[in-house]
């Protein structure tokens, strides 16, 4: 009986990989397993190579896995593009359709099963991939009926006489290999799951949950991957509680929009990936200038430009930080889970209206669309705070037509604030440089006054902010720190047990306020460290470089990949393992 195995299933785009993938993984996380998906796919509606790996297992896992030990196989490409990730017990699950060999090397065993065929003879050839788990329940040693409730809720719209069918074919499928000597002695039975139910989500649709939990009640966005569940999570949420989803015209106004419901008093957000990010920097200037609040998601891809659409990058992490002209006070946050994802979310739309300025949710690509196990979520922790906002204030009369200072310098920065309406509230708003009252002014005194004012909003965050970096940190003096950001912690954290088994003695820590950054968490750390090491998705070492530039460190070195995939938990035991051994032979 195994505690975990790796399933991945694959064809081509657009002939339901996304769905089996789906059923599979929905009916064994209603068994109480614990399951962690990734999903490679390309930029196009239809055509390409795409597969759907899904770990699962009896105990938490955070990362996808280094192996493979069953690939269903709907083309040869499948077989050829994966194989190499096969155990030598592995098992190819291959539809007979398209005549499947084994590629030189590959020391997995090949079934053969004709599920396009077993499929037609059921009304649809459409219903292969329902053959495919049917076949795979047989390996695994489940019931096809554990799949019943799943099917019902994807086809009960379209008719009982549909899910029916679709059940045949998953009976069908396990029948085909139920006497196959091959199944029987390949070890791939699952040990039983604790039943306990949880939570079986994408990264996106936490943050959506995180708005919606926090009191948000309109979001402006334009469609872009990997961004675009969050806007469809609202669009189908929203509504239901009066709220409102504009899909506009480009990210441009998609800022905008949100800056403007939210100095009108609506809690509202915009979320993109790293081009849009681009065309909103200038109005992150505006929320920053205005002191508006402002909730923007960034899900990270391959950049620049187009680039990897559909690809795991962390490239943005400089532009997030410094791409909107001038000196503003903002604040990037970088959850490194789906939990975190949620919480996050909450905490970002009650720090844009305590400082009064904008609030980037950074996430990538593997955090936003893996799809992931998650223990139920404590909706008792959601707090929800609205700074110096009071809609029910009496504000005083201005004396001699005088208007509300609506930027009034302060100790803590951070100003009274008003929506239109409020009796006694009148002032101005503008992008340009103003006074206490938003009136436009190029007072040298003036100007120094207002940008301390706005730069000091931030001091106390990095002491505020619940646990900026978090720390794994079991030796005292470590041979090695290891530092990652947003998904690499749960890969960093399975590397760490093997690197412990090599005698090098590990702590990890993973940033999660990016800016301001939290030095005072993150020097004694790397102080406590004979080298340290930064994990990251890009080729430009860009967290580094920030750690550099905000703690120093001349024992820094990197572990970079950017080839649009997610870093294994083997590559990063083997790169650091090897970084050590280079420093004791130099030493």
């Amino acid at each position: 009986m195994r505690e975990q195995l790796s399933w991945k299933v694959g064809g081509q785009q657009g002939e339901g990989i996304e769905s089996t993938g789906e059923i599979f993984a929905t009916a064994l996380n209603r068994l109480g397993y614990n399951l962690y998906g990734y999903r490679h796919f390309s930029s196009r509606i239809k055509g390409g190579h795409t597969n759907n790996k899904i770990r699962v297992s009896t105990k938490p896992l955070n990362s996808i896995s280094d192996d493979l030990n069953i690939l269903v196989a709907f083309d040869q490409e499948t077989i050829d593009v994966n194989f190499h990730e096969l155990k030598e017990e592995g098992l190819i699950l291959a539809d007979a359709k398209f005549n499947p060999t084994i590629p030189d090397g590959c020391k997995a065993n090949l079934c053969i099963v004709p599920f396009t065929e077993i499929a037609s003879e059921l009304g649809t050839s459409l219903m292969k991939n329902m053959v495919a788990v049917g076949a795979t329940s047989t390996i695994l040693n489940l019931s096809p009926e554990t799949f019943r409730v799943v099917v019902e809720d994807i086809f009960m719209k379209k008719g009982e006489k549909i899910v029916e069918n679709n059940m045949k074919a998953i009976y069908a499928g396990a029948d085909y290999l139920k006497n196959d000597p091959n199944i029987e002695n390949s070890g791939l039975t699952l040990a039983q799951a604790d039943g306990k139910q949880r939570m079986f989500m994408i990264g996106n649709d936490a943050i959506g949950m995180g708005a919606v939990a926090a009191g948000s009640r309109f979001m402006a966005a334009y469609p872009i991957t990997p961004a675009s569940e969050i806007m469809e999570y609202m669009i189908a949420k929203l509504p239901e509680l009066g709220g409102a989803v504009i899909q506009t015209e480009d990210e441009i106004a998609a800022c905008t929009m949100a800056i403007g419901a939210n100095y009108a008093g609506v809690r509202s957000f915009t979320a993109s990936a790293g081009p849009g990010l681009s065309l909103m920097a200038e109005a992150i200037g505006l929320s920053g200038m205005t002191e508006t609040p402002l909730v923007v998601i960034d899900t990270q891809r391959g950049g620049p430009s187009t680039g990897l659409p559909t690809k795991q990058e962390q490239s943005d992490l400089m532009a997030m930080i410094y791409s909107t002209h001038g000196d503003i006070p903002k604040i990037v946050m970088a959850p490194s889970t789906v939990e975190e994802a949620f919480y996050d979310t909450v905490e970002a739309f009650n720090y844009a209206e305590e400082y009064q300025c904008p609030v980037i949710i950074v996430t990538d690509l593997a955090l936003s669309l893996g799809k992931q196990t998650v223990e139920p979520l404590d909706f008792s922790k959601v707090e929800i705070r609205r700074g110096t906002l009071d809609i029910n204030a009496q504000l005083p009369e201005r004396v001699d037509g005088a208007y509300y200072k609506r930027y009034e310098l302060t100790d803590s920065g951070v100003s009274s604030r008003v929506i239109p309406g409020m009796k006694n509230g009148i002032h101005h708003v503008t992008g340009v440089e103003h006074d206490e009252t938003g009136k436009p002014s190029e007072s040298p005194v003036n100007r120094k006054n207002q940008m301390d004012k706005r730069l000091r909003k931030l001091s106390d965050l990095c002491n505020r902010f619940t646990n900026p970096v978090h720390v794994h940190a079991d030796h005292e003096e470590a041979d090695l720190l290891i530092v990652g950001v947003n998904s690499t912690r749960g890969t960093i954290e399975e590397a760490l047990p093997r690197l412990e088994a090599d005698g090098i003695k590990v702590n990890h820590a993973q940033i999660r306020l990016l800016h301001p950054f939290p030095v005072d968490s993150l020097k004694p750390l790397m102080a406590k460290a004979k080298k340290v090491v930064v994990v990251e998705n890009n080729a430009t070492a860009q967290l580094a470089n920030i750690i550099k530039m905000n703690v120093g460190g001349s024992n820094i070195e990197s572990v970079l990949k950017y080839d649009g995939n997610p870093f294994l938990p083997t590559e990063i035991h083997e790169l650091c393992s090897t970084l050590i051994q280079k420093s004791k032979e130099l030493a």
